[in-house]
């Protein structure tokens, strides 16, 4: 008799799509109506959104709530939702005439080719603020949460925290804040480039993975550990974004390639050159794997699925 086996990278790819799928119900849910005198605004907002994208960060941050045995999606949901306001209005202003100047992301027109810069920049500035009001969304059904051990033992109050400055000056933004005065710079160093990297894409990464994991009930420490992988995540998943702006597929990355070399940008690639970036992401997935893997050991925890996805990611080639 025939034996009936399936294709692994196919079964990843159903269950990545399905997560997609899930996460896409959930964001489209948060947004707001396009209504009122803010109409174009909010459709600017919405368009933003809704033009596509992986959804990483808010299926990262479910796969870490179920990992740690939360079940209750209005209280991650409203965070998800957030997570990918922030990351997408991150996007609209990089886009922007007075940053990298793209035209089109993820295969579309960017929101300023759309709307105009001036729409375009308080668009993103309404995704920001819009987003902590989404994420207040959550405070009802988390008043239920355990004391966390934590700085604050609202696990509430940690997730928001966690959510704000992972986003501001000492994360996301402190590392585009250092990405934009690398440029046109020929003293660029390697701590330069980590730091750029750890928070200007990290940050949010590691954000996802530990606003799931408090929210779920983990600890303290299991949360910092979270934090580590992210950490981890992020700098190979920017690290390989490098390397496929050199050599990646324009119709599979859904933007111009080469775009780092045009805004003279000095990347892992261009300092320590193709090979020696590879190893440098093969590196950094392991790590992660591995601290991942003795977590779910520790814990009691599994998820098969989170393993192959941060595999994917780093090693992704769109």
């Amino acid at each position: 008799m025939e034996e009936n086996m399936s294709d692994p990278d196919e079964t990843f790819e159903i269950k990545r799509q399905e997560r997609i799928e899930a996460a896409e119900h959930i964001i489209t849910s948060y947004l707001p109506r396009e209504e009122g005198r803010q109409k174009t605004v909010i459709e600017a907002m919405n368009y933003s959104v809704l033009a596509g994208g992986k959804r990483l960060r808010p299926v990262l941050m479910r796969e870490a709530y179920f990992m740690f045995g939360g079940r209750n999606e209005m209280i991650i949901g409203p965070f998800m939702a957030a997570l990918e306001m922030i990351h997408t209005y991150s996007l609209v202003h990089d886009d922007l005439p007075a940053l990298d100047n793209d035209e089109f992301r993820r295969g579309k027109k960017t929101t300023h080719a759309v709307y105009g810069p001036g729409i375009a920049t308080i668009a993103g500035d309404g995704l920001l603020n819009f987003a902590f009001e989404t994420a207040l969304q959550a405070a009802q059904e988390c008043k239920d949460l355990p004391e966390y051990d934590g700085s604050v033992s609202s696990r509430m109050l940690a997730a928001l925290t966690v959510l704000a400055e992972k986003a501001g000056i000492y994360g996301m933004i402190g590392g585009q804040c250092a990405d934009i005065e690398a440029e046109n710079r020929q003293d660029v160093t390697p701590d330069d480039l980590l730091f750029i990297h750890e928070n200007k894409t990290g940050a949010l990464i590691e954000s996802a993975l530990m606003i799931g994991a408090i929210l779920a009930g983990a600890s303290a420490s299991d949360v910092h550990k979270m934090e580590q992988i992210g950490q981890n995540v992020g700098v190979a998943f920017q690290i390989q974004d490098d390397i496929l702006d050199v050599i990646g597929d324009q119709d599979k990355l859904g933007k111009p390639i080469g775009s780092d070399e045009k805004n003279d940008k000095t990347t892992y690639v261009t300092f320590y050159g193709l090979d020696k970036s590879k190893e440098e992401v093969a590196r950094l997935s392991d790590e992660a794997l591995e601290l991942l893997r003795e977590l779910e050991s520790q814990e009691g925890h599994e998820d098969i699925f989170l393993e192959e996805l941060i595999t994917w990611l780093i090693h992704r080639d769109n």
